[in-house]
């Protein structure tokens, strides 16, 4: 009886051991969980609150939208937002909009970009997070 016991613990035991042991089960690839930026994630909704969210997943950082108009427009608008890093920088933001008819210009992506950034300090200042 004692020999059977002793024989469990010690199964039990290595088991544990090669449960939290070298071998680390690889993360798939999109998988990772990123850091997020809370002031940025939330100024990527705010000022994109005209398009409809179809997924939002602040594990991986990434808002994706479905098409929209903005008040006062006529252009419909799809946006893929990456928030890639937990600093407050222009290089933690990725901004992918189109158009029904393809990309935007490099101007329209930069003012969206910077009107995310300029929220995202206000969020900061509100919070008196400074």
């Amino acid at each position: 009886m004692f020999q059977f016991m002793r024989a469990g613990l010690i199964a039990l035991t290595l088991g544990s051991l090669a449960a939290c042991g070298g071998g680390q089960t690889p993360t798939p690839r999109g998988a990772e969980n990123v850091a997020v930026n809370r002031y940025l994630w939330a100024a990527s909704l705010d000022v994109l609150d005209f398009l409809p969210v179809q997924s939002a997943d602040p594990f991986t950082g990434i808002i994706s939208t479905g098409f929209g108009t903005p008040p006062g427009g006529s252009t419909a608008y799809r946006a893929t937002v990456r928030v890639i890093d937990p600093a407050m920088d222009a290089r933690s933001l990725q901004v992918a909009l189109q158009t029904r008819g393809g990309p935007v210009s490099i101007e329209t992506q930069t003012a969206i970009e910077n009107a995310i950034l300029s929220r995202a300090r206000q969020l900061r200042i509100a919070d008196g997070a400074l």
